[in-house]
C-alpha cells in the first residue's frame, strides 16, 4: 500500500529507558516486531521511528492506514498477539501515550 495511499496516521510518543534505545530501536523501527505484526495487513502502509533533537530517550512513531476503520478492525482481529508483543517491549520505555490520530487535510 504505502504511506501514499494512506489516510490514517497513528502517532505514538515513547519515553525510552536509559541503556534500552538500542533494543527499543530493533523492537519499534522498520524490521521490529511492531511492523511484523503490521505488514499482515493490506490496510498497514508502514511505520516511521524518529528521535528528537536533543532528548535521545524520547521517540515518536507513526503508523500509517487506509483509514481509522481498517486500522481498529486490525487491533481487534489481532488483540492477544499485540498484548503479547506490548508485554515484551514493556521494560523499554518508562511511559508511552497515543499522541492521535490524523488524517490527511485537504489541499
Amino acid at each position: 500500500m504505502g504511506k501514499r495511499n494512506s489516510h490514517l496516521v497513528v502517532v505514538w510518543e515513547f519515553w525510552v529507558r536509559s541503556g534500552a534505545a538500542a533494543e527499543f530501536e530493533k523492537a519499534y523501527g522498520a524490521e521490529g516486531a511492531w511492523v511484523r505484526l503490521f505488514s499482515r495487513d493490506p490496510a498497514y502502509g508502514g511505520t516511521k521511528l524518529v528521535r528528537a533533537v536533543g532528548e535521545a530517550r524520547r521517540y515518536l512513531t507513526f503508523d500509517y492506514w487506509a483509514s481509522a476503520e481498517t486500522y481498529e478492525l486490525f487491533r481487534r482481529n489481532h488483540v492477544d498477539e499485540y498484548g503479547v508483543i506490548d508485554r515484551e517491549c514493556e521494560g523499554l520505555t518508562e511511559s508511552e501515550k497515543e499522541i492521535g490520530r490524523f488524517e490527511a487535510a485537504s489541499a
